[in-house]
């Protein structure tokens, strides 16, 4: 497996000050949810409806890449059988779920920790699809002159870190793996988003990042020497969720069926077409060159789909133990977060090479 140019691979409870403004979002979140549990075990109770969504059925969706997917792909793929009302332009967890408390978004695509967070501030989200993905997505990259031969390195750093999201996930699974407590690095409480910025300017000494910014943030400083370090903790699931909201209406659920339907395919056409999808993607949309794109290529994860979502379950409760442990979350149980009604639904969509477990 080809690393990515100037990254290096190598092997190897307490809870910090948030930053004031990450805080203050947090709780103006947390003071506005609201809770409807009520409603969401009497429909996570009842059968889910089958057959095709009426003509009015809409859903506004946050999924740039499987917009751009289902673009490509054309007929190659059945078309939805329901309006996609709008391409929402969020994909950050904390943006995700402002939009579904504005009512601005009926399904998302993200990593756990995002649900995981919405649990903790009051707001009843399910997760309505798995996909899992095995390899490390993350490569801890430095700010210009900070050298990183390996992960015991990190001890004493100033590090990027999104409590919820999943790069924060990641840190603290690496801090654990390398034995290093987090009483001995700062963690800088940053939104994934200013990880960059926080780079370039010297804000942090290192931070979690994902491609293609990692190839653009490398090209434009790794002359001034900045390196990257691949990581070794997977982000293991991308996950479909919606508000319970959107789940207790029957035209919404059989839209949000259609969805997962189109979404798995979407990820199995891109692999089966990389060639294209990497130009559609990462060179035309990203403004990568085709070798970054197909360097990056090289690490992706063959799409799976698991039959059942047990490893899930647990993968999710591992990341709830973690941030219970260091003081971030209330400890609960991971089951809650799921909706085993739609456990098939995109197991049903693709072939079966893609459900079974590798």
């Amino acid at each position: 497996m080809t690393a990515p140019r100037s990254v290096r691979t190598h092997r190897s409870a307490r809870r910090m000050s948030v930053a004031a403004g990450a805080l203050a979002a947090l709780l103006l979140l947390a003071g506005c949810a609201t809770s409807s549990s009520a409603a969401s075990e009497q429909s996570a109770s009842e059968a889910l409806p089958t057959g095709k969504p009426s003509g009015d059925a809409a859903l506004r969706i946050a999924g740039r890449q499987t917009q751009l997917q289902l673009e490509a792909a054309g007929s190659a793929i059945d078309p939805l059988g329901f309006t996609v009302k709008e391409w929402v332009n969020v994909a950050a967890g904390p943006d995700v779920i402002q939009a579904f408390r504005a009512g601005a978004l009926d399904i998302a695509s993200n990593a756990i920790i995002p649900p995981i967070q919405a649990h903790e501030i009051g707001f009843d989200a399910r997760i309505v699809a798995v996909l899992e993905r095995p390899k490390p997505s993350y490569v801890f990259a430095t700010a210009p002159g900070v050298d990183l031969e390996s992960f015991d390195a990190l001890k004493g750093r100033k590090i990027a870190f999104s409590q919820g999201q999943s790069q924060g996930d990641t840190v603290l699974r690496t801090l654990r793996t390398a034995g290093i407590d987090t009483d001995d690095v700062e963690l800088v409480a940053l939104p994934s988003t200013q990880f960059l910025t926080a780079l370039q300017g010297g804000q942090v000494d290192v931070a979690p990042l994902s491609e293609p910014e990692l190839t653009k943030y490398i090209d434009q400083y790794g002359t001034d020497g900045a390196v990257a370090l691949l990581a070794e903790e997977p982000d293991l699931l991308t996950v479909l969720w919606a508000p319970t909201s959107v789940l207790a209406d029957e035209d919404s659920v059989l839209a949000v069926r259609e969805y997962i339907r189109a979404w798995a395919q979407a990820q199995v056409w891109a692999w089966e077409n990389s060639e294209e999808w990497k130009q559609v993607y990462f060179v035309d949309t990203e403004g990568l060159s085709a070798t970054d794109a197909d360097r990056i290529w090289a690490l992706a994860n063959t799409p799976y789909f698991p039959r059942d979502w047990d490893n899930a379950v647990e993968w999710a409760q591992s990341s709830i133990d973690l941030l219970h442990e260091e003081g971030y979350v209330d400890h609960f149980d991971a089951e809650t977060l799921f909706d085993r009604r739609f456990e098939s639904d995109a197991v049903a969509a693709v072939a079966d090479e893609y459900t079974k477990e590798r």
